[in-house]
C-alpha cells in the first residue's frame, strides 16, 4: 500500500526548515526529525487539501544503496509502517522526516521497522 498524498511530504521549504527547527533522534541506522507543522510553507496543491495529524518524507541517499530499486522499496517499507502507527493523537499537525543512515540497507526489515517504532516512541509520538 503506497502512502496517501495528504501523509506526504513535500517541497524543499519544508525539509529545509525540517533540517534546521526539527527535534532529532537518532538510532544506529536511522534518524527521525519532528517539527510542529507550518502549513504556509507547504506547495500551494498540499496546503488546500484536507489536513492530516502528520505527514512525513523519507531520505535515503545513495550512500544507503546504489540502486534506486533497492531505495524505493525501503521508503516504501517506512511509509506501510508509518500507516500502521497511531502518530501524535492529540499533539496537533506534526512532520516527520526519517533518513536512513549508511549500513541500513543490509538490516533486515524487521530490525529496521522495530528501530522506527522505537524512534517514534522516544520521541513521544506513539505509546
Amino acid at each position: 500500500m503506497a502512502l496517501p498524498q495528504r501523509h506526504r511530504l513535500k517541497g524543499q521549504r519544508v525539509f529545509d526548515r525540517i533540517y534546521q527547527k526539527g527535534r532529532k533522534t537518532h538510532g544506529p541506522f536511522l534518524s527521525l526529525r519532528v517539527l510542529d507543522a507550518l502549513p504556509q510553507l507547504l506547495p500551494a496543491k498540499q496546503q488546500a487539501s484536507a489536513p492530516s495529524n502528520w505527514r512525513c518524507g523519507v531520505v535515503i541517499s545513495s550512500k544507503v544503496h546504489k540502486r534506486s530499486v533497492r531505495r524505493n522499496r525501503l521508503r516504501r517499507l517506512i511509509h506501510d509502517h508509518l500507516l500502521g502507527q497511531q502518530i501524535g493523537d492529540g499533539q496537533g499537525c506534526l512532520w516527520l522526516l526519517l533518513s536512513l543512515k549508511p549500513g541500513s540497507a543490509e538490516q533486515s526489515p524487521e530490525a529496521l521497522l522495530g528501530e522506527c517504532s522505537q524512534l517514534l516512541q522516544q520521541a513521544g509520538l506513539t505509546r
